[in-house]
């Protein structure tokens, strides 16, 4: 089984203002409403290719039962973790300015939490894969990956972790199966400005003498890189097409590796599907269908 980890997940307002200005009531040309936060997006993208899995969250106040709501609505089965103080996040997504987001905070997660959600990890076994996505609330210490993974360690989990800074590097020791940070995530890890494929290769390289079984990179419009714990290198510029929606683009390529490697367990169509599964959901008005993505992959594969 696949379980995916989402603790800050939220409500995601996409809306589109024509002629947005700063100072007056503007008002909407368009809206949508999606759950979101980067497990939660992974756990909808492997349902679209068809592929089970459990999405684990944590969840505060009437905003957590809505995105529980939307999350079964869509056939993933859910286990959440209700947190009394606080509320879930609602992330407003301005459309007309790309790019432009206001992202909520999220609740106060404590102690006693954490402990519900590490009694559910530990039913996580041999052969079952882990997702640990996205950011943290600011009550959660940055070591909470890597606590994870010591306490799954040596259970024979294949663990995935896509995270930033500190929540990254303090898994390397734990040796997780893929990590998949972007350029600019990257770039802060090392201080450094990268901005092509070839750039990102011998960083890449280092994260996996760090502990990282296999690298993924994601660079947008510039493609991907892939690192496997073979050594071997796959690079490959973006499919062609239009950017109609950022958002869930890298969590969409977790997906598509994932669906990818345990259909084949090969390394270069897990590479190939997780590109076609980012770009396909980029060039979308929401996350990636099966077949949007099997569109894409033929673009690639040739």
């Amino acid at each position: 089984m696949i379980y995916t980890v989402t603790f800050n997940p939220s409500l995601d307002y996409f809306v589109t203002v024509d002629d947005f200005n700063i100072g007056i009531a503007n008002k909407t040309t368009s809206e949508l409403i999606l759950p979101g936060g980067k497990g939660i997006n992974v756990s909808v993208v492997l349902k679209n290719l068809g592929v089970d899995n459990t999405a684990i969250f944590f969840k505060a106040g009437f905003i957590g039962d809505e995105i529980e709501k939307r999350i079964k609505d869509r056939g993933i089965k859910a286990e959440s973790i209700p947190v009394k103080e606080g509320s879930s996040r609602i992330n407003l997504k301005l459309r007309s300015i790309d790019g432009t987001e206001i992202n909520g905070m999220g609740p106060y997660i404590t102690d006693d939490k954490i402990d519900e959600l590490m009694v559910k990890l530990d039913k996580i076994g041999e052969d079952d894969t882990l997702v640990l996505a996205g950011s943290i609330p600011d009550s959660v210490p940055d070591t909470i990956y890597s606590d994870i993974m010591a306490r799954l360690d040596g259970r024979g989990v294949r663990i995935i972790v896509d995270a930033t800074r500190n929540l990254l590097v303090n898994v390397l020791k734990y040796k997780p199966f893929l990590i998949k940070p972007n350029n600019y995530e990257l770039g802060d890890v090392f201080g450094v400005k990268l901005d092509t494929r070839e750039s990102v290769l011998p960083y890449a390289k280092r994260l996996r003498e760090m502990g990282a079984r296999n690298v993924i990179v994601s660079l947008a419009g510039e493609g991907g890189v892939l690192i496997d714990e073979d050594g071997n290198t796959y690079m490959s510029e973006a499919p062609k097409g239009r950017l109609v929606n950022s958002v869930g683009a890298g969590d969409s390529m977790v997906a598509g590796f994932l669906a990818g490697y345990l259909e084949r367990q090969d390394m270069e169509y897990a590479f190939k599907m997780g590109l076609a599964a980012g770009s396909a959901s980029a060039f979308s008005e929401f996350l990636a269908t099966k077949e949007e993505v099997e569109t894409v992959y033929k673009s690639i594969a040739g």
